[in-house]
């Protein structure tokens, strides 16, 4: 143990760790980190934090907070100790997400098709029919392979119990997945001696998985793909302009297309070209003026008219966004037992949903100790968290939640699992959560892992970026036969030449050329969490 490693903080009693154990040991899939830890200065991991920082300025992975009058970009903070997941525990989260996906995606063509949930009364009709995100002119159309979300982030938290549990479902332009890559290019650059001494399951080929995925929502022969921006000034771009760089797709504007005879083109150096599928990152409302939004200025007149004829393929399709409203969550587990007829392998938070009478009563008796959110809220905007708020937060918050019952649904407090995390007081528990990518297109596709994200106050249990959270790289681990670093020469060679080449940063020139590598523009930037 170096004299001066980092001071590894114990968790509080009670609080589910996932790196120490109750007796303050190091957990089995983390015993090599934590001896690693340990041999290391608390001055030398400050200085690796420093440079990350660094050059994720430099590469401009920061984001604009809504809200902010001074228009300020900040830097997420990537932190260097990751979350570690043993290969077992991500088999029972990859098999309960390909369930609720599945099930989510036969929930969507059915409402706007028979609509068999609701006469069979588990949903009722009105919170369907009558929802925001429910669009009438998606009733009747058929998508290719039935499949509407093609592209869907499950946040996933651990409760003290140390159940893994749904929080809630993302699937309009679920968003992170830049940051997923970009930590782990980071971590591999700076700590590649870690990468040697673990399995860690790969992640960098999300963007090809992601591109086959979007092929195959047409039907279409070698089908040209764009991603729809909103636009460099929109809080997600940087995330926009990476994913399109490392697909080699177009990153187009709605100005850059338009719809002639019924097809979707868009406008390049070399002259017209039709587009077959469009990766959409912007909400429903803003993608065609003549159908939704008549002042948007960032959709393409009569694209809807082109998707309902078929002859382009919209990714998430138009209409997907009922499936992650907050009221709609509860019935995640009934939609499952309904279509699959299987019980679900992921259990939800339990929910009361302020709408309902009974519900809301119970819920301004104990706001205190409650969590309650937006149906359609975003970025830890608009939620009260009881047990950190003042009384004055909390009455304003029950006048708020009495004048409009039907907006909001609650949820307990959970006591989130916590991960070790560098702060100023050494390395201490700060809680996290978990948000795994998932593909749907002939097959379901995951990469091993997702985006952990970190609350870095102490005590927080809100993670999102736009309310001071951060991120870690996120390792899923096989065990390594005979214990970690065994193995022939040959083989940790291979593995060290592939570290290498992960590490490999956007804007990166080939090592040993002399030349430091470049950033993007500067007005890259992304939040979107």
């Amino acid at each position: 143990m170096h004299s001066d490693a980092p001071e590894l903080i114990s968790p509080a009693a009670g609080t589910y760790d996932e790196m120490l154990a109750q007796d303050g040991g190091a957990r089995a899939h983390y015993r090599a980190y934590a001896d690693w830890l340990a041999a290391r200065s608390a001055d030398a991991m400050s200085a690796k934090r420093a440079e990350a920082d660094l050059i994720f300025r430099r590469i401009g992975i920061t984001f604009s907070v809504y809200g902010d009058e001074g228009g300020s970009e900040r830097l997420i903070p990537s932190d260097l100790v990751p979350r570690i997941i043993p290969a077992e525990e991500w088999a029972l989260l990859e098999r309960g997400l390909i369930q609720r996906v599945r099930a989510i995606n036969r929930f969507l063509g059915d409402i706007y098709h028979d609509q068999a949930i609701l006469k069979a009364g588990l949903i009722p009709e009105g919170q369907i029919l009558g929802n925001d995100q429910f669009q009438v002119a998606m009733i009747g159309i058929r998508v290719p392979h039935d499949t509407y979300a093609q592209i869907v982030g499950v946040d996933i938290v651990r409760h003290s119990d140390g159940g893994f549990y749904v929080l809630e479902d993302n699937l309009r332009v679920p968003s992170g997945v830049s940051y997923m890559l970009s930590n782990r290019k980071m971590m591999m650059r700076l700590f590649p001696d870690l990468f040697r001494l673990h399995r860690v399951r790969p992640v960098e080929h999300y963007p090809a998985l992601l591109l086959q995925t979007l092929r195959e929502a047409t039907e279409a022969d070698d089908p040209t793909v764009a991603l729809l921006t909103p636009g460099r000034f929109n809080s997600a771009y940087f995330e926009h302009a990476f994913l399109a760089q490392q697909m080699g797709i177009e990153l187009v504007e709605g100005q850059d297309l338009f719809v002639k005879n019924g097809y979707v083109y868009m406008r390049t150096t070399s002259g017209l070209q039709r587009v077959d599928v469009i990766y959409r990152r912007l909400d429903d409302n803003f993608l065609d003026p003549l159908a939704f939004r008549p002042d948007s200025l960032l959709g393409v007149p009569g694209l809807l008219a082109a998707y309902r004829m078929g002859r382009v393929a919209i990714a998430n399709a138009i209409g997907t966004g009922v499936a992650d409203d907050k009221s709609i969550y509860p019935y995640v587990p009934e939609m499952v037992r309904f279509y699959l007829g299987e019980e679900p392998i992921l259990g939800n938070v339990p929910t009361w949903q302020c709408r309902k009478p009974e519900d809301l009563a119970y819920v301004l008796a104990h706001l205190s100790e409650l969590v309650v959110k937006e149906v359609h809220g975003a970025g830890g905007y608009g939620m009260l968290v009881g047990p950190t708020s003042s009384s004055a937060e909390i009455e304003a918050f029950r006048a708020v939640l009495l004048a409009r019952p039907s907006n909001y649904i609650a949820q307990p407090t959970l006591s989130l699992s916590t991960c070790p995390t560098m702060v100023e007081e050494g390395v201490a528990p700060r809680h996290i959560d978990l948000r795994p990518f998932v593909l749907m297109g002939r097959e379901v596709r995951i990469v091993p892992g997702g985006l952990t994200r970190v609350a870095l106050r102490r005590g927080s249990l809100v993670v999102n970026s736009s309310q001071g959270g951060g991120t870690k790289d996120t390792w899923v681990v096989d065990s390594l036969p005979g214990g970690p670093g065994e193995g022939d020469a040959t083989e940790r060679t291979r593995e060290a030449r592939e570290v290498q080449r992960q590490s490999q940063l956007p804007g990166d020139v080939p090592a040993g050329s002399g030349d430091a590598p470049p950033g993007l523009d500067d007005s890259s930037h992304y939040a979107g969490l």
